[in-house]
C-alpha cells in the first residue's frame, strides 16, 4: 500500500475534529525534531488529531486514516482527560513522532544521496569528456602552433598514458588514505591540468597540462564510484546510481566533439579547457562541504616498485612509437627505449608474481576467459581512439568541415554506442556476454574495413552510416566484456576485476594512438613520395617536399615553401589530401582485422553462463567496512 508523502498527509485546519476545547492550530513545516520532541514533555499542547471521530481513530491504521490535521491543546485538557483519551493523545503523538523524524530524516537523505550522486558524476563526466573533446580540436592545435602528427600524437597519449597506468594504484589510495581526499585531489589535479593547458603559450606545457589532467582523471574516476557506493548502501538505490553513474560515459563520449566544436566556433581551442575552471571549482566546493569520508581497513598495501616499472615500461614503449618515425627505428635512442620498456615489463612480472599484495594480481589471469576478456578490452581501446582521432582529422584537415561540423558528424558513431550500450547488457543478460561481444566484433570490424573505400570526396551519405555500425559494435561489446571478465572472479575481488578490465582498455587506447599514428605517418611518407615522382619531380626534389610536409600530416598542405613550386598549389594539396587519405587506410585495415580475429577468439573461448549478475562489475557486495574518517585534504 502506497504511504502518502508528508505534505499529502498533513493538512493544517482551523476545524476541531475532536469537539475538544481551549486548542490552537500550528503549522510544524520547518520544525526540528528537538523542538517537537520538547512538544512532547507534560504540560505542553501538541496533539496530532484525523479529520475522522474519536472512536475510528483509536482503531484505524494511521496510513489508512486519510488527511490529517495537527492542533495544539492546553495541558490542562490533557489533566482533565480520560485515560482513554489520554491514551489516544499520547498513541498520536508517539505515532507522530516516529513519522515527522522518519520522513524528515529521510528528505535530507535523499537530497544529500541526489548531491553526492550529483559531485560524482559531473567530476566523473569531466574526466570522459577531455577524452573526446580534444579530438575535433586537434587540426586548429596543430595550426596554431605548427605542430606534427607526432605532436598530436602526444597530445591524446599524454592524457590516456598517466590515466592508465596510475587507475590500479589511485583506486587503492583511495581505500587506504581516503575516497574523498582521493576525488578532492584528483579533482585538484585535473583542474590545475585544464588551466595549464588554458593557459599553455607553447606546445610542451600544452602536452605538460594533459598529463596533468590525465593523472587528476586516474584519481577522480574510481573515487568517484567508490564515493557512490558508499553512499549508496541500499541495493536498489545503489543500482540506480551506478547505472546513471555507467550511463554518463555515454553522455560524455557523444557530447565530447559536438561541445568541442560549439567552444571552439564560439571562442578558440583554449576554451574547451577553461570551461573546466568554474565547473571543477563549484564540485570542489560542494564535495568538500557534502562528501563523506569514507576508508576500508582491509585496504591492499600500496605495490610502489610495480607501480613504478609500470610507468617506465609503458613510457618508454610509448616514446619509443610515437618518435621512432622522427628519429629513425635504428637509432640509439629508440632501440634503447624498446629494450628498457622490454626490460621494465618484465622486472613488472617478475616483481607481480613475488610481492605479498600486487599491484596487478597475475593469479588472476589464469582464468581463460578473463585473460579472454582483457585482451578483448584492450583491442576494443586500440580500435576506438584512434578510430576517432584519424575520423576527425580526416573530416577537418581533408574536407575542410568546421569543429563543429566535423564533431556533428562524427555524432552516428558516438550515439551508436550510447544507445547500443543499455541494450548490450540486456543481451548478455539472456543469451550470454559471448554473443553481444562476439557480434559486436564482427560488426565494428566489418564497418572498419569498408572505410578503406574512403577518398578525399567521399559524400558524408557514404560514411555515415559506417560510423553509425562500428558504433554499434563497439557499444555491443563493452558492457558485456565487463561482465565476461568477472564472472569467474571471486565477488569480493570484483572491484580489483572492474579496475584491471578498464586499466586494459585505456592501455590499448595508448598504444593504438602510438602504433596506428606511426604507421600512418610511414605510409603518409611513402604515398607522397610516390605520388610526387608520377608528377615527374625529380626524386631530391621530391625527397625534400616530403620532409617538409610529412610532419604536418592533413595539415601539409598550409606548409609554406621558399621560392617557386613545381606544381601547381592546388595540385600540390590535392596530393597531400589523397596520399593522406590513403595512409588512413593502413589504420583501418589493422584494426578491422584486429576486431575481425579477435571477434573470433571471443566465440570460442568466452564460455560463460548466460546468467551472468547484471551488475557483478560493482564492487558493491564487497564485504569491506566503510570507516569514516575525520581527516580533511
Amino acid at each position: 500500500m502506497d504511504v502518502p508523502s508528508w505534505e499529502e498527509r498533513i493538512v493544517i485546519d482551523p476545524a476541531n475534529p475532536f469537539g475538544l476545547p481551549d486548542f490552537q492550530v500550528a503549522d510544524l513545516h520547518g520544525r526540528t525534531s528537538s523542538e517537537v520532541v520538547a512538544d512532547l514533555v507534560p504540560g505542553t499542547r501538541l496533539v496530532k488529531a484525523f479529520h475522522m471521530l474519536p472512536h475510528e481513530l483509536l482503531g484505524a491504521d494511521p496510513y489508512q486514516a486519510g488527511a490529517r490535521r495537527v492542533i495544539f491543546l492546553s495541558g490542562g485538557w490533557f489533566i482533565r482527560a480520560s485515560r482513554r483519551e489520554q491514551s489516544c493523545y499520547i498513541r498520536i503523538c508517539v505515532r507522530y513522532i516516529l513519522i515527522f523524524v522518519e520522513e524528515r530524516m529521510f528528505a535530507q537523505d535523499r537530497a544529500r544521496k541526489l548531491a553526492i550522486l550529483i559531485i560524482t558524476c559531473v567530476g566523473f563526466f569531466m574526466v570522459l569528456l577531455d577524452t573526446s573533446i580534444v579530438n575535433v580540436a586537434l587540426p586548429t592545435i596543430q595550426t596554431d602552433f605548427h605542430a606534427s602528427l607526432t605532436d598530436l600524437q602526444w597530445m591524446v597519449d599524454a592524457y590516456t598514458l598517466p590515466f592508465a597506468a596510475l587507475l590500479l594504484t589511485a583506486g587503492s589510495l583511495g581505500d587506504r588514505f581516503g575516497r574523498k581526499r582521493l576525488f578532492l585531489i584528483g579533482l585538484i589535479g585535473f583542474t590545475l591540468g585544464s588551466a595549464l593547458c588554458a593557459l599553455a603559450p607553447n606546445l610542451q606545457l600544452l602536452i605538460a597540462g594533459r598529463a596533468l589532467q590525465g593523472a587528476g582523471g586516474a584519481a577522480l574516476s574510481p573515487g568517484s564510484l567508490s564515493l557512490l557506493v558508499a553512499a549508496f548502501t541500499d541495493h536498489k538505490e545503489r543500482t540506480q546510481a551506478l547505472g546513471i553513474w555507467s550511463g554518463i560515459s555515454g553522455l560524455a563520449l557523444a557530447a565530447g566533439p559536438v561541445v568541442g566544436g560549439v567552444l571552439i566556433r564560439v571562442s578558440n581551442w583554449p576554451a574547451i579547457f577553461f570551461v573546466n575552471l568554474p565547473i571543477g571549482t563549484l564540485v570542489f566546493i560542494l564535495g568538500w562541504r557534502i562528501l563523506a569520508e569514507s576508508r576500508n581497513p582491509h585496504a591492499r598495501r600500496l605495490d610502489l616498485p610495480g607501480q613504478v616499472l609500470a610507468i617506465a615500461g609503458l613510457a618508454s614503449l610509448t616514446y619509443a612509437l610515437i618518435e621512432g618515425e622522427s628519429a629513425g627505428w635504428t637509432s640509439p635512442l629508440i632501440l634503447s627505449l624498446f629494450a628498457s620498456a622490454a626490460a621494465f615489463l618484465i622486472a613488472f612480472l617478475v616483481v607481480e608474481a613475488r610481492v605479498r599484495e600486487p599491484l596487478l594480481p597475475l593469479q588472476l589471469f589464469k582464468s581463460v576467459v578473463f585473460s579472454t576478456a582483457n585482451a578483448a578490452a584492450a583491442v576494443v581501446g586500440f580500435a576506438l581512439l584512434s578510430t576517432v582521432f584519424f575520423v576527425t582529422q580526416y573530416f577537418q584537415s581533408v574536407q575542410g568541415y568546421s569543429a563543429l561540423d566535423a564533431g556533428l558528424r562524427t555524432l552516428p558513431s558516438s550515439m551508436g554506442i550510447f544507445l547500443t550500450a543499455p541494450v548490450a547488457g540486456q543481451v548478455a543478460a539472456r543469451f550470454g556476454p559471448r554473443v553481444p561481444i562476439t557480434l559486436g566484433a564482427l560488426l565494428s570490424g566489418v564497418a572498419l574495413l569498408l572505410l578503406i573505400r574512403l577518398d578525399p570526396t567521399t559524400s558524408y551519405a557514404n560514411i555515415w552510416w559506417n560510423q553509425g555500425m562500428y558504433g554499434i559494435g563497439f557499444g555491443l561489446m563493452l558492457s558485456p566484456l565487463t561482465a565476461a571478465g568477472l564472472s569467474t572472479i571471486p565477488q569480493h575481488r570484483a572491484g580489483l576485476g572492474s579496475a584491471v578490465l578498464n586499466t586494459s582498455r585505456q592501455i590499448g587506447s595508448v598504444f593504438g594512438i602510438a602504433l596506428l599514428g606511426a604507421l600512418v605517418e610511414q605510409q603518409f611518407i611513402n604515398n607522397l613520395f610516390s605520388k610526387l615522382s608520377n608528377l615527374g619531380i625529380p626524386g631530391s626534389i621530391s625527397q625534400k617536399m616530403v620532409a617538409t610536409i610529412a610532419s604536418a600530416g592533413a595539415e601539409g598542405g598550409q606548409v609554406q615553401f621558399s621560392g617557386s613550386l613545381p606544381v601547381a598549389s592546388h595540385v600540390l594539396h590535392q596530393v597531400i589530401n589523397q596520399a593522406f587519405t590513403d595512409s588512413l587506410h593502413i589504420s583501418f585495415l589493422t584494426t578491422g582485422t584486429l576486431l575481425l580475429f579477435t571477434g573470433g577468439v571471443c566465440a570460442l573461448l568466452l564460455k560463460v553462463p548466460r546468467h551472468v549478475e547484471a551488475d557483478k562489475d560493482i564492487p558493491s557486495d564487497t564485504p569491506e567496512e566503510l570507516v569514516p574518517a575525520s581527516g580533511e585534504i
